[in-house]
């Protein structure tokens, strides 16, 4: 059976078609969730995103992983570019985790 963030990265490539995609699970990093795919940081550059407003980016995305929303995925934290905005930026770091409690 194919991890969920093989299976998160599959969907993401063959639906936005991106010119750079890196993905962290960020999962070990929360209280209770060690060894779980539950927490992902994803930044995608696709020309998918050119004309479309940040929300919209970010609904585009959600639209292609319905099902891993709905499922086990407990946040996903997206830095969605299009190529002109992309200059070699890298996957940012997600702040620390309240453990739920704020």
């Amino acid at each position: 059976m194919a991890s969920l963030s093989s299976i998160i990265e599959k969907k993401l490539r063959a639906a936005l078609r991106p010119e750079e995609l890196q993905m962290r699970n960020e999962s070990d990093q929360h209280k209770g969730r060690a060894g779980q795919e539950s927490h992902f940081r994803v930044l995608i550059v696709s020309v998918s995103f050119e004309g479309k407003s940040k929300v919209q980016r970010q609904r585009s995305v959600y639209k292609v992983l319905a099902d891993e929303l709905d499922g086990g995925v407990h946040a996903l934290a997206l830095e969605l570019y299009t190529p002109v905005e992309w200059h070699g930026r890298d996957l940012g770091k997600s702040p620390s985790c309240m453990g739920g409690s704020a």
